[in-house]
């Protein structure tokens, strides 16, 4: 009886120990895609910045500010 109790307690530790390793690996995932996304966003504001630089810049060539 001893055995089985034993053999029970040591399947519900590998059944815990694999939930935390999925659990972690799932949180690395997700930390993975928010900084992906964080880099998307700034490379896009970056390209709008640049555009809009752009524009202002071609208002001031249009309308002589720029001399």
């Amino acid at each position: 009886m001893a055995d089985n109790t034993q053999k029970m307690s040591y399947q519900a530790g590998e059944a815990k120990g694999q939930a935390q390793e999925k659990a972690s690996n799932m949180m690395d995932r997700a930390a993975n895609a928010a900084q992906s996304a964080k880099e998307s966003m700034q490379e896009a504001g970056e390209q709008v910045r640049a555009k809009a630089q752009g524009a202002v810049e071609g208002v001031k060539n249009a309308t002589g500010m720029n001399k």
